[in-house]
């Protein structure tokens, strides 16, 4: 009997089930032109009614706890310690909308806000996590398209 568990459970292992490790996923590598990503990360424009969901939920954006928006007034939480979003349509191309919120580290380097679309060289990742990233390809630009919309 003992003799099965043990082949049972180095056959689990070799079969990649278990306790076996997953391979890393591959670094995300981003086309930075000028602090900006001038291509989509999807080839497709995102739906902005999207976008402003990915925004507000909790579990996945959570925008709304660093930063203000006039026009989201009736959500709760605003957050105080990033800036105001109002008009950053007009700060900002849609190109350098998607860096700053796929990785905004390389459009300010003392940023407390996380890379939304980055997978490596982070800190603190809990394991169930690692080689993954916040918000996925379609989601940052449903995000960049509902930014757009703050004029």
């Amino acid at each position: 009997m003992r003799r099965s568990l043990v082949a049972a459970f180095a056959l689990c292992l070799s079969a990649g089930g278990g306790l076996a490790q997953q391979p890393a996923a591959e670094p995300i590598k981003l086309d930075v032109i000028s602090d900006s990503l001038p291509k989509s990360l999807t080839g497709t424009p995102g739906n902005a009614e999207a976008g402003k969901k990915v925004f507000l939920t909790r579990t996945l954006g959570n925008c709304l706890a660093c930063h203000q928006v006039t026009s989201l007034k009736s959500e709760e939480f605003h957050g105080e310690f990033g800036p105001s979003l109002d008009g950053v349509a007009g700060r900002y191309t849609e190109a350098q909308l998607r860096l700053i919120v796929a990785d905004p580290k390389r459009v300010f380097t003392n940023t407390v806000m996380p890379a939304f679309f980055k997978n490596d060289g982070l800190s603190r990742v809990r394991p169930e996590f690692v080689g993954k990233s916040i918000l996925t390809a379609s989601q940052i630009e449903d995000v960049v398209a509902f930014l757009k919309t703050l004029n």
